[in-house]
C-alpha cells in the first residue's frame, strides 16, 4: 500500500507568506536510524529544496500581475524601484484594478522597500482574488489555509486553489493535488491528485515531478506502475537540485531499478544529494565509498561522510561497525575531512 509522502500541502516553490513547506521536515525526538536495508517501494518524505531566492535573483513573470503589466508601476517593480512601484500602483489598486492590487500584495508580503506586512498583503490579495486574478487567488488561498494572518477558511481556500489550478497556475495545481489527497485518503485521493501533479510537472515544477515519480513507482488500481517513467521524472527533479529526487535517483541507479544499473552515475547523484545536506544520502554515500561502488574504495572518506550524517542524528549499525575496524589515525583523518565537508 502506498505510504503517504506528502506531509504538508503548502509548497515553498513560490513566494508566499508563512507557507508550510511541502514534504515538511520533522525534528526527530530520538536519533534517526539508517539500517541500510532497501524497502520497495522506497518512499522518502523529505523537505523540498525549492527555497525562496533572494529578492534580487527572482525572475519576474511578466504575466504575474494581470494581462497587461507592461506599465510604469510594473516596470519600476522589475527594476527594483519598489517604493516607486508602490506609489504608482496604490491609486490604481484603490480604484479597483486587480493587477495593481496583486502588485501591492506582493510588495507587502515580501517587504520590498517597506516593512513586511502580511495582514496588509492579505487585504490586497483578497481584493484581487475576488476579481479572479490567478496569482492572487493562489496567494490568498495559502493565507486562508495557514490561518496566521487571516482567519482560516478551508472551504474558501480550496475553492480559490482550485480556480487558480484550473487557470494554469503550477503552484496551485501542485497544492490542489495535495488537498485532494488530504481530503481523500488512500488510492482514491492519489488517483484524483495525479492529473494535477502531472499538470504542474508540465510546468517543470520539481515538487510535482517528484510526486509523479512516486506515484508511478508504486502505481494504484487505476494508475499502472511504471518504474522506467518514474525514473525519468526523478531525473527531471534531480536536475533541478531537488535533493530527495537526487537521493532516490542515485539509489535506483545503483540498484538498477527502472533501467540499467549505473554505479558511476549513481555515485555522482548521491554525492550531489549529500553535498546538498540530505542526511540519508550522506550515509548512503559513506557506503558507496566503503564498498567502492562508482568510486575507488576509501574507508576514511566513508567514515568522514558518516560523521557528517551522525551530526544530524543518524546512526547506522553497519557504518558503526566500519568505524570499529579503523585505526585511530584513520578516525582522526576522517574527522578532519568531515569538518571540511559540511559545517
Amino acid at each position: 500500500m502506498l505510504r503517504s509522502f506528502l506531509s504538508g500541502f503548502i509548497s515553498v516553490a513560490a513566494i508566499s507568506i508563512a507557507a508550510t513547506p511541502a514534504f515538511a521536515a520533522v525534528e526527530p525526538s530520538t536519533p534517526a536510524v539508517e539500517t541500510g536495508k532497501t524497502d520497495r517501494p522506497n518512499m522518502l518524505p523529505q523537505p523540498a529544496t525549492t527555497d525562496e531566492l533572494p529578492n534580487e535573483l527572482i525572475e519576474i513573470d511578466p504575466n504575474r500581475f494581470g494581462a497587461k503589466p507592461t506599465d510604469a508601476a510594473f516596470g519600476a517593480y522589475q527594476r527594483g524601484l519598489y517604493l516607486t512601484a508602490l506609489s504608482l500602483a496604490k491609486p490604481r489598486a484603490e480604484a479597483g484594478e486587480a493587477a495593481a492590487q496583486t502588485l501591492l500584495g506582493e510588495i507587502y508580503s515580501r517587504g520590498l522597500g517597506v516593512p513586511v506586512d502580511p495582514k496588509l498583503a492579505a487585504e490586497w490579495y483578497s481584493k484581487a482574488a475576488a476579481q479572479n486574478d490567478v496569482h492572487a487567488q493562489f496567494q490568498y488561498a495559502v493565507l486562508l489555509l495557514d490561518g496566521k494572518h487571516v482567519k482560516a477558511d478551508k472551504a474558501q481556500a480550496e475553492s480559490l486553489m482550485k480556480a487558480a489550478a484550473e487557470a494554469g497556475n503550477a503552484m496551485a495545481q501542485f497544492n490542489y493535488a495535495q488537498i485532494l489527497m488530504q481530503n481523500n485518503p488512500g488510492e482514491k485521493g492519489i488517483e484524483a491528485a495525479y492529473p494535477w501533479f502531472q499538470k504542474a510537472s508540465d510546468s517543470n515544477l520539481a515538487d510535482a515531478e517528484y510526486a509523479v515519480s512516486q506515484i508511478l513507482a508504486n502505481g494504484t488500481s487505476a494508475i499502472k506502475q511504471d518504474e522506467a517513467e518514474a525514473r525519468f521524472f526523478l531525473l527531471r527533479a534531480a536536475q533541478k537540485n531537488y535533493d530527495t529526487a537526487q537521493l532516490d535517483l542515485a539509489t535506483w541507479l545503483v540498484e538498477g531499478r527502472g533501467g540499467e544499473r549505473n554505479f558511476d552515475a549513481g555515485f555522482k547523484w548521491m554525492l550531489q544529494a549529500a553535498r546538498n545536506g540530505n542526511v540519508a544520502a550522506q550515509a548512503r554515500l559513506a557506503r558507496l565509498y566503503r564498498d567502492g561502488l562508482g568510486t575507488d574504495g576509501d574507508t576514511v572518506t566513508a567514515a568522514a561522510w558518516y560523521f557528517v550524517a551522525r551530526r544530524s542524528g543518524l546512526t547506522a549499525f553497519d557504518l558503526d561497525s566500519m568505524l570499529d575496524g579503523l585505526e585511530d589515525e584513520q578516525i582522526e583523518r576522517a574527522r578532519k575531512i568531515a569538518e571540511t565537508l559540511r559545517q
